[in-house]
């Protein structure tokens, strides 16, 4: 089903969706007869508290909800059931004023599982927290095969094992791989949920950032979560292995919540020891064979992980020229591609590669970015031209094979930091190639970098990977900070330019 998949969207629930919905809650609950909410119960909650109803749906069609209403904790005993909490079912109980946000429902049809949209809806539930600053989430969560250990096993044992792997639970076991810890064990919880016995774990989730008795600022600031791959070289049997890997670090940052991963330029060049034997100007012409399906295996990563994916470079044959391009696969189910514009003499020389001619910003749900492969990033004008169209955050893939090949990326990116006011990611592969001809070696340190001003590190850097060795870096970016930057900085290089004696323009790129 993932193949077919071409947008993947949240939205808040509307009653037009009723329907639609009322067959997947059939769906999801076959097992409890007449347990779905009825149209009226929808609307009670729409009305009361819209933000908290949302739906994603894949092409157009739902394929999963989740249902919320804010509670005052305190005014309610923790050892509550579901009719309690909802004020029979009414949900009367929801306090605009309230200090948690409580979960209703969440499901999601059946034949989108698997494609972590669960995360999805509660990624959004934290945010929403996080956002109307409220101190945590709750709620009452089923343990659904309970019933197969009942007559040897309390609830309390049931859960101990669950947590412990002993015992797989669908839901406990999703719940808490997704930050939610058991408080406590809620008896007689859902009539009618005889998987349960009748039970549920009260479910609970801190929001770190909450402010108790505060006015928030009305700007609220928008922090991005970067996830770099510092990528090692190394033989793999075949695509199918690589992939593989590249999944284990999408996994690995997506685990941390990242809005991106960044992968480097050429990571996929081990695939070329298989060819070897070939001069390398048609070695990389084999290697680029596999960049269509390396681009359709991100960007199902990109969905099921819900993370953006820069997916560094690879070599791509387009009218039978060569070139060196990249794919910003976005979790939303789209992809862009990006191009090398300046390639490098080896490039040139030893491959017969092409320079690009496309530059231009992506629109994300974090902003605006710019990507810019290697090479680029000593250009600065081309920076600056990204920057004019609004961008906050500058990705470089790169793939360097001396310390002063790297050198020059590194400045460069840090310089492009600055004169910007952005931020800047950079990503590169380490270890070595013996089987593969031009890429024997690799030099890298994946670093993080911004500008230099009070609300900033010092030195300009924000996180940095070890050198040469094979690592995730995770960074927060906080993108007001580049608006009061812009506004109230020390130095303001994008505002104070000089655009009076000299000028900077893009041209129509050419067509391909």
């Amino acid at each position: 089903m993932i193949e077919n998949i071409e947008n993947v969207e949240l939205q808040f629930l509307t009653l037009d969706d009723y329907k639609e919905l009322k067959e997947v809650m059939i769906e999801a609950y076959s097992s409890m007869s007449d347990s779905y909410w009825k149209e009226a119960q929808i609307e009670s909650l729409i009305d009361k508290f819209p933000e908290g109803q949302v739906v994603i749906k894949i092409n157009n069609e739902l394929a999963g909800c989740a249902l919320s209403i804010i509670l005052d904790y305190k005014a309610f005993d923790e050892k509550h059931t579901s009719k309690e909490i909802t004020g029979a079912y009414s949900f009367d109980t929801h306090d605009d004023d309230g200090d948690v946000l409580y979960g209703i429902d969440v499901f999601i049809k059946s034949e989108y599982r698997g494609l972590r949209l669960g995360r999805r809806l509660y990624d959004y539930r934290k945010e929403l927290c996080e956002k109307l600053n409220l101190r945590g989430i709750a709620f009452g969560g089923r343990i659904p095969n309970y019933h197969k250990h009942s007559d040897t096993l309390s609830p309390k044992e049931y859960i101990e094992k669950v947590k412990r792997k002993e015992i797989h639970d669908p839901v406990l076991n999703f719940q808490i791989s997704n930050d939610f810890h058991p408080s406590k064990i809620l008896k007689g919880y859902l009539l009618g949920d005889e998987s349960s016995n009748e039970f549920a774990v009260l479910l609970e989730w801190n929001n770190i950032y909450y402010e108790r008795h505060t006015v928030k600022a009305a700007t609220k600031k928008k922090v991005v979560r970067l996830g770099l791959i510092q990528w090692q070289m190394r033989l793999y049997k075949n695509l199918q292995e690589l992939m593989q890997q590249a999944e284990y670090f999408v996994d690995a940052v997506s685990g941390y919540r990242s809005d991106f991963a960044l992968f480097p330029e050429f990571f996929n060049a081990p695939l070329m020891a298989d060819n070897n034997h070939l001069p390398e100007s048609e070695a990389i012409r084999e290697l680029a064979k596999h960049t269509p399906e390396i681009v359709q295996k991100f960007t199902e990563l990109a969905i099921s992980y819900n993370i953006n994916i820069i997916a560094g470079s690879m070599p791509e044959v387009k009218n039978n020229l060569l070139y060196n391009a990249g794919y910003l696969c976005k979790r939303d189910g789209t992809v862009e591609r990006y191009e090398k514009l300046h390639v490098t003499p080896d490039e040139a020389k030893v491959w017969g590669m092409q320079g690009g001619s496309e530059l231009k910003t992506f629109d994300t749900d974090c902003g605006k970015i710019g990507i810019l492969i290697c090479y680029d990033s000593e250009f600065p004008e081309l920076s600056r031209l990204l920057a004019e169209e609004g961008m906050d955050i500058l990705f470089i893939p790169f793939l360097t094979d001396t310390q002063n090949g790297y050198s020059r990326v590194r400045h460069c990116a840090q310089a492009r930091a600055i004169e910007n006011e952005c931020y800047v990611a950079i990503a590169g592969s380490v270890g070595n190639l013996p089987k593969v001809h031009n890429m024997d070696i690799q030099f890298a340190q994946s670093m993080v970098f911004t500008p230099c001003d009070f609300s900033f590190p010092a030195n300009g850097i924000k996180a940095e990977a070890t050198t040469n060795t094979e690592m995730i870096l995770i960074a927060d970016c906080d993108i007001d900070l580049l608006r009061e930057l812009n506004q109230f900085g020390a130095v303001r290089n994008l505002r104070d330019r000089r655009t009076d004696i000299f000028d900077l323009k893009k041209t129509v790129a050419s067509s391909k």
